[in-house]
C-alpha cells in the first residue's frame, strides 16, 4: 500500500493533464466565482476591448500598432520603424524581457492569470460559452458520456459554431495588426482570388485559434509556453504567487458532524481548489509550472472558509517566506539590481528614440571609382547615396557640400530628391572640388542635407579622394 508521502509526491513525476499511459486527461474545471473572479472579468473586458479596438486607434493619423513583417514595416505608438531601426526594436525587446524578469521575480505569474491573451480568451470567453451551453463541470461530463441525442448534437454544434466565429474574429484582428485595417477590409470585401495570400492567412490563423481554444486549451500553457518553465529560474522565496498556507492549513482533516479536532489544520480537504483549477493541479502541493495564477482556487477556498466559519486567505497571494516565517520582503537586492538595469535600458532607449533622425542617409563611394580630373582643374568623386524617409510626410531634399569653397554637388538625374512617406530612394552624386581646396590625397568633407527651402537638416561625414600632394604641385 502506498504511503501518503508517496501519494502526495506523485505530482512531481508527471503533469496533471496526462495519465500514466501518456494519454491526455481532459480537464473539466468547476465554474469559478468570487471577488477575484469579478475583478478579472473587469480587467478582461478592458484588455479585450483594447485588443479589438487597437487596429482602429490612430496616433497622429497613424496606427497605434502595426507589425508588418511581410513588408518590413513597423509602427509602434504612431512612430514608424524601418529595418534600419532594427537595433531599436531589439533594444525594445531586451527592455521588455528585463521587465518581464523583474515582474516575475516580484509578482510571479500575475501576467498569466490577469493579462495573457491565451488565458483571457480561454477562461473568460470560450469556457464562459461552454458553461452557458453545456453547464458546469459535472453537466459537461454527463453530456460527453451521454449517447448522441438531438439535444447533444444541437449543443455541440452550437458551441463549436460560436467557437469558430470567435476564432474568425480573432484572426481578423491579428491580421489587422499585421497588414493594417484597410488591407483586411479589402481581403474581406473582395474575391479571395484578388488577395489570395491575405485570404489564406486569415483562414490559417482562424484554424490555429479554433484548434487552440476548442481542443488544445490548457496544453498551450502547460506544454508549449516557455514562461511556466522559466519560473524555476526566476521565482525566489520572496516572489509573490498564489500560495497555499500550509502552516495554517496542515494537517488536513475533513469536517465531521459533531466531531472537532484541536490538532487539525484549517484545510478541510474538500478538494474544491483542485476541481476549480483550469489546469487540473492541486495548489496545496506548492508552486507548479502548470499554475497560471488565475485565482480560481483563492475564490473557492475563501467561500469554503466563510461557510465553515474560519478566516479567509488559506490560499492567497503570498511568498514562500511570508507563509513559512511570516516575513514578507518585496524589495530585495536581486530586484534592486533588475530595477537599475531596467532604468538604464529605458533611459538609453528613450534617448535613442528622441534623437532618432527623421531622414537616414547612407553615403558610399561608388565601387571601382577613385577620382577623376576635369579640364578646369577640379577633382571629382562619385558617390552612391541612399535616403530613407522615416516620417509620414513628403520630403523634397537637396544635397550640397558644406565648408569647402567653390565645391559643387551634382545629382545624376533630377536635382532634388523626392521622398514619399516611409519611402526609400537611391541616387548617384558627383562632388567636384577645386584642386587648390584639397588638403591631401584623402580629406574629410561634410555633405549637408537641405529641405526645399534650403534649410539645413543635418550634415554627414565622408571621404574625398584626390591626387597626391606631389601631383598637385
Amino acid at each position: 500500500m502506498e504511503t501518503q508521502f508517496e501519494y502526495e509526491e506523485e505530482y512531481r513525476d508527471s503533469i496533471s493533464t496526462v495519465d500514466e499511459e501518456g494519454k491526455r486527461v481532459w480537464i473539466y474545471p468547476k465554474k469559478p466565482k468570487g471577488a477575484f473572479h469579478k475583478k478579472r472579468v473587469i480587467v478582461t473586458a478592458l484588455l479585450l476591448s483594447l485588443l479589438f479596438l487597437g487596429p482602429f486607434l490612430k496616433v497622429g493619423g497613424q496606427p497605434l500598432l502595426l507589425l508588418n513583417f511581410f513588408e518590413r514595416k513597423f509602427i509602434i505608438l504612431g512612430l514608424p520603424f524601418w529595418p534600419q531601426d532594427f537595433f531599436l526594436l531589439a533594444l525594445l525587446l531586451v527592455t521588455l524581457f528585463v521587465f518581464i524578469i523583474l515582474f516575475t521575480v516580484a509578482f510571479g505569474r500575475v501576467w498569466c492569470g490577469w493579462a495573457c491573451p491565451q488565458t483571457l480568451f480561454m477562461e473568460m470567453v470560450f469556457r464562459k460559452i461552454e458553461y452557458w451551453i453545456e453547464g458546469d463541470a459535472n453537466q459537461q461530463r454527463k453530456l460527453n458520456d451521454a449517447p448522441w441525442t438531438r439535444e447533444k448534437i444541437f449543443k455541440k454544434i452550437s458551441k463549436q459554431t460560436i467557437f469558430l466565429l470567435i476564432s474568425l474574429l480573432i484572426s481578423h484582428t491579428v491580421m489587422a495588426y499585421l497588414i493594417g485595417v484597410e488591407e483586411v477590409v479589402k481581403v474581406v470585401t473582395q474575391y479571395p482570388t484578388e488577395h489570395l495570400s491575405g485570404f489564406v492567412g486569415l483562414m490559417f490563423f482562424t484554424g490555429i485559434f479554433y484548434w487552440v481554444f476548442a481542443f488544445f486549451r490548457e496544453q498551450a500553457c502547460v506544454t508549449v509556453c516557455p514562461y511556466g518553465r522559466l519560473q524555476g529560474v526566476l521565482l525566489v522565496k520572496d516572489s509573490i504567487a498564489v500560495m497555499y498556507d500550509w502552516v495554517r492549513g496542515e494537517p488536513r482533516e475533513r469536517i465531521k458532524k459533531g466531531i472537532t479536532s484541536n490538532e487539525a489544520g484549517a484545510c478541510i480537504d474538500c478538494k474544491l481548489c483542485v476541481h476549480v483549477c483550469p489546469t487540473g493541479i492541486d495548489i496545496r502541493n506548492g508552486t507548479q509550472l502548470e499554475c497560471v495564477n488565475c485565482t480560481a482556487c483563492m475564490d473557492v477556498c475563501d467561500d469554503v472558509m466563510t461557510k465553515v466559519g474560519r478566516p479567509k486567505g488559506l490560499i492567497r497571494y503570498a511568498s514562500y517566506n511570508s507563509v513559512k516565517d511570516g516575513i514578507s520582503r518585496l524589495f530585495t537586492t536581486r530586484i534592486a539590481g533588475y530595477i537599475l538595469v531596467l532604468i538604464a535600458l529605458v533611459t538609453f532607449l528613450s534617448y535613442m528614440l528622441v534623437s532618432r533622425e527623421e531622414i537616414e542617409v547612407t553615403i558610399l563611394k561608388a565601387p571601382g571609382q577613385v577620382y577623376e580630373k576635369l579640364e578646369d582643374g577640379r577633382i571629382t568623386n562619385l558617390y552612391n547615396i541612399e535616403f530613407v524617409n522615416k516620417t509620414f510626410n513628403h520630403k523634397s531634399l537637396i544635397i550640397k557640400t558644406v565648408g569647402v569653397n567653390d565645391a559643387e554637388t551634382e545629382k545624376i538625374g533630377k536635382s532634388t530628391i523626392q521622398l514619399g512617406p516611409n519611402e526609400k530612394s537611391e541616387g548617384t552624386f558627383i562632388i567636384k572640388i577645386p584642386r587648390k581646396e584639397l588638403k591631401g590625397r584623402t580629406m574629410n568633407i561634410e555633405i549637408g542635407l537641405f529641405d526645399q527651402d534650403e534649410k539645413l537638416i543635418d550634415t554627414y561625414q565622408t571621404k574625398f579622394t584626390g591626387p597626391s600632394k606631389f601631383e598637385i604641385l
